[in-house]
């Protein structure tokens, strides 16, 4: 994956954006044929752990046909694997978002600060969403009698200022028993820390594998960066506008 750090930030670090769809007992080839379909770009890792990695290029972007972003990867996966997908997306180390599925059936979303979402409005409150999925998250990662452990971490308000989203989700991955070299994907397409290396992992450019994908991934990502993909929470709750109401 190519880095997308959103840059040096006023009081706090640099960070990365990735995003990664994690297919329970997926088979490799049984995935690609979705991921070619909808014309993915990105990286299908080797399976650990009972798990097939899916990894996005851009991890804040669309990276499929219908302004799929990785939360609408994860659901053709789901719905045409009728498999367990747990999608984890990390935007500048400030936002950290999951969203799960069991079989075709969605069963939770969470987001750590809706107001980080790109486009979202100056009101959008800042409190995580969505805690109450956690016992959902653990049950779908096979680890139901960890979800309370999880619903206080994902509740958890980090200081921007020392604290990176990606510390809350190797803690996640740790607590969960998965795969904890995901939250070094941003290095692709170098070898991955403590990861597997570039070439054990099949890249894929608009759905179709080699040099020839990676050309015609870079011209259809001039597209897809005009319509970017919807947010993770569509309608997230918002606070005043501020303004004094003797002034209405």
């Amino acid at each position: 994956m190519y880095p997308l750090g959103a840059g040096a930030e006023v009081g706090g670090p640099v960070g990365d954006s990735y995003a990664v769809a994690l297919v329970r007992d997926g088979e490799a080839a049984a995935v690609l044929e979705v991921l070619r379909r909808i014309r993915f770009t990105g990286w299908v890792g080797p399976a650990e752990g009972g798990w097939l990695p899916v990894i996005a290029v851009p991890g804040s972007g669309a990276v499929a046909t219908k302004r799929r972003g990785i939360a609408g990867v994860g659901e053709a996966l789901a719905q045409d694997l009728k498999a367990t997908v747990l999608v984890l997306r990390v935007l500048a180390d400030r936002q950290l978002a999951v969203v799960a599925w069991t079989g075709d059936e969605e069963v939770g979303r969470y987001v750590s600060d809706p107001s980080r979402e790109p486009g979202a409005e100056e009101d959008v409150l800042d409190d995580p969403l969505g805690v109450s999925s956690a016992d959902e998250f653990a049950e779908a990662a096979g680890h139901p009698e960890r979800g309370g452990e999880l619903a206080e971490l994902l509740d958890e308000h980090l200081d921007p200022e020392s604290v990176i989203e990606s510390e809350r989700l190797a803690r996640m991955l740790r607590l969960l028993a998965l795969p904890t070299w995901l939250v070094a994907v941003a290095t692709l397409p170098r070898d991955i820390p403590t990861g597997p290396g570039a070439r054990d992992l099949t890249r894929l450019g608009f759905g179709l594998p080699g040099p020839g994908g990676v050309i015609v991934a870079r011209l259809a990502r001039v597209l897809r960066r005009r319509r970017p993909p919807p947010p993770i929470i569509a309608d997230p709750p918002q606070g005043s506008s501020g303004m004094d109401p003797w002034l209405m």
